[in-house]
């Protein structure tokens, strides 16, 4: 007689042990580091939105409405909670929370049209495509509920030509509108008649000045944070002063800014380092502190370096970067690592100082998080590990407080057992980590 082996053996990519997750944490795993659709360096994003589709019905659903809720708050994810909100509305069980979560989740205009889009994806072949499927009640009521949230100028700036307009979403939930000057505008709209907002894209697309349109937009405030870090290049290439941007990098509200952005600023715009390595800086300014001393132990291995999307030169090893600088701020005592092939001990510098040092430790090869973490981790408070979590070899039980901080979306990884595994790569990773350790103050280690 042949005995089956009951347990499920697992591997990450490059072949450590891993282990099989139960479906709420496999959900969570996938979804806080999901940029949707978009393609990881051992996964494609058809394969990881298939396993949130394939997850959510088997998450209670309070807990799946949840993590939609976290994964757009905390980890400022748009398009990944949307699928989740409509894989929602498919269940008789989760149905009833997805006007509650759709309400919470959308927080720009065109995300009630992208949610539709991801809606209506399903139809398949020419005669399903032309018939839409008919909407659910409870995802009309969640965007009935959202429609309000948004005044004239939002609804301008982000009423794009496309498959699903504004203008669809309103007749198709009946909103009602909180005022008469919103019901006035909700008619221009469907009208075609809202004023064009004035952002630097429509400046731009208009023929103006470039230096013109943007000293102005500066003056009178109307560029945003992420819109000045994204075009401070072009500033530069349209004559706008130097004291003029980098005034506005100084004023600018960075409480919405992840920090790895500020790293792709700065690569495209070095003469700005200065502005916004302290832009960067202050936002931690109100961080809790961590006490005692902290060994960081940072992940450079080659697929740490593939791009988070097809259109952004942004990479896994920025916002590991980007993490690693907040961390070093809020620490007491801290050392900090690298590892790949080998484990390479860095100057623990502060901001893009410290981004150089990480970078330029030692070549981009393999994984050996295990070996790593046998060499750092000895005597200390907390070892903190920002990685993809695809290790070549086996991961030890932490000696220390130990967190890995997963910054990939795979679905078999290595951070379990005594770990604390925390999933993205949003500034709040670092928050709840302090949290965390407060709760549990005078709790035994693992």
């Amino acid at each position: 007689m042949v005995r089956l082996n009951t347990f499920l053996r697992a591997f990450t990519h490059e072949g450590a042990p891993s282990r099989q997750l139960p479906p709420v944490q496999a959900l969570q795993r996938t979804l806080m580091s999901c940029l949707l659709w978009e393609d990881q360096f051992y996964e494609d994003g058809i394969a990881i939105a298939d396993r949130i589709k394939s997850l959510v019905p088997q998450v209670e659903p309070r807990e799946v409405a949840q993590l939609a809720v976290r994964a757009r708050e905390e980890m400022k994810l748009r398009h990944a909670p949307l699928l989740v909100a409509r894989e929602m509305a498919r269940l008789p069980q989760h149905r009833a929370l997805v006007a509650e979560t759709l309400s919470r989740i959308i927080q720009r205009p065109d995300e009630m049209t992208e949610l539709l889009a991801i809606y209506w994806a399903d139809a398949l072949g020419p005669q399903q495509q032309r018939k839409r499927q008919p909407v659910s009640a409870q995802v009309k009521k969640g965007l009935a509920k959202a429609f309000p949230k948004f005044d004239a100028y939002q609804l301008a700036k982000y009423d794009r030509e496309g498959p699903v307009r504004l203008r669809d979403v309103l007749f198709l939930v009946h909103a009602r509108p909180k005022d008469a000057a919103q019901e006035a505008a909700w008619k221009q709209l469907v009208d075609g008649e809202l004023a064009s907002p004035d952002t630097w894209e429509v400046a731009l697309s208009a023929g103006a000045d470039k230096r013109a349109s943007f000293e102005r937009l500066i003056a009178e405030k109307r560029l945003g944070a992420l819109a000045l870090l994204r075009n401070l290049r072009l500033m530069q290439q349209a004559g706008v002063p130097r004291a003029t941007v980098a005034a506005a990098i100084e004023t600018m509200r960075t409480d919405r800014i992840l920090p790895y952005r500020f790293i792709t600023a700065a690569r495209h715009a070095p003469d700005f380092e200065p502005e916004l390595e302290q832009a960067m800086l202050r936002a931690i300014k109100s961080y809790a502190r961590l006490p005692g001393r902290t060994r960081l132990l940072i992940d450079v291995s080659g697929s740490m370096f593939a791009s988070l999307s097809a259109k952004s030169e942004m990479t896994r090893a920025d916002a590991a970067c980007g993490l690693a600088i907040l961390a070093r701020e809020v620490c007491d005592e801290v050392e900090i690592f690298t590892f790949s092939d080998a484990v390479v001990k860095v100057p623990p510098r502060r901001g893009f100082a410290l981004r150089d040092a990480i970078l330029g430790s030692q070549p981009h090869s393999g994984t050996y998080l295990g070996r790593a973490v046998k060499e750092v981790d000895r005597n200390g408070d907390r070892l903190i590990v920002f990685t993809d979590e695809q290790s070549h070899d086996p991961v030890p039980s932490p000696r220390a407080r130990g967190t890995i901080v997963n910054v990939a979306s795979y679905q078999h990884g290595v951070g379990y057992g005594p770990w604390t595994r925390v999933d993205g790569f949003s500034e709040a990773v670092i928050a709840w980590i302090a949290a965390q350790e407060e709760s549990s103050r005078g709790a035994p280690l693992h």
